[in-house]
């Protein structure tokens, strides 16, 4: 039997012993789970051994993810069933793995194609690809050695080797390159990622605009002045290395740390040097 003539597993919807919208896609149970005000989570859990009007809340108590309408939840639904039935088509096999990595003894390997394997380990993994097929790695994302950890450097693998990956992992490697690797990206697609399009590039353009501004590198709400939250800053949002450290009270419905920070506004939040509830500055803290 080819391939293409694989029978296909359907993606069945029905409705939980709750009432709750769910869907099976292969051994993947997906659900839309329900939270306050009328809020409705994406939901996953994997071999669940019974059919889908038997499933509970407490098979899915610990894989809440997205924020789901039921039109994004089927979407997300037909996503991952495309994607199953793409992975049935590529040549992927598993071998027992005999090798060391980065990330320690290879315990799993999948060979994706001629070279390129991805290697599991007790703690993390990623590619290892052999020198010939690391030479088609784009030269602003090639590593040396051939080693491609799978948090984000694997999406280069995926760059360079499409026909290896699902659509789906073809867009996930995508947004990876733009998020991780902005620099790269621009270089290789000759396009300017706007801002929104990239972490790391937003991350670097709001250090560059408040290098010299405080910013609140922890906090804690303080016993004594209710309603206000006690914040520890640093000038740029520095952790290490720095002797420029100042607190300020933030009024409590006011403080929201965003993307990269909460900037104080001199002008509106006072300074603050008396009791804490940092242990630290508890000791030093002037009268």
């Amino acid at each position: 039997m080819s391939t293409d003539d694989q029978p296909r597993n359907p993606t069945l919807y029905s409705r939980m012993r709750d009432g709750h919208l769910a869907a099976l896609v292969g051994d993947d149970a997906f659900a839309m789970l329900p939270a306050d005000d009328c809020i409705f989570y994406l939901a996953r859990a994997w071999r669940l051994g019974s059919s889908i009007d038997d499933w509970t809340l407490a098979d899915f108590s610990r894989q809440r993810t997205d924020v789901v309408t039921e039109a994004s939840f089927r979407e997300q639904v037909e996503e991952a069933a495309e994607h199953r039935r793409q992975l049935m088509k590529l040549d992927r096999h598993s071998v027992a793995a005999r090798r060391s990595t980065p990330w320690g003894p290879s315990r799993h390997a999948v060979i994706y194609g001629e070279g390129v394997v991805a290697h599991a380990t007790a703690s993390h993994g990623g590619f290892a690809l052999t020198p010939e097929r690391n030479a088609h790695i784009h030269v602003l994302l090639r590593d040396d050695d051939g080693f491609y950890e799978e948090d984000c450097a694997w999406a280069a693998v995926a760059q360079a080797f499409p026909e290896l990956f699902t659509e789906l992992e073809r867009r996930t490697a995508d947004r990876t390159l733009r998020d991780s690797y902005p620099d790269a990206w621009e270089a290789i697609h000759g396009h300017v990622i706007p801002p929104g399009g990239s972490w790391v590039k937003d991350r670097r353009d709001f250090g560059a605009v408040n290098a010299n501004r405080w910013i609140v590198t922890s906090a804690i709400l303080l016993s004594h002045q209710p309603g206000f939250i006690a914040c520890f800053t640093s000038l740029g949002g520095q952790r290490h290395g720095t002797n420029s450290e100042r607190r300020f009270l933030i009024p409590g419905g006011e403080y929201d740390i965003g993307a990269f920070g909460f900037v104080i506004d001199e002008a509106r939040h006072r300074e603050y040097a008396g009791p804490s509830d940092f242990i630290g500055w508890a000791k030093t803290a002037r009268p």
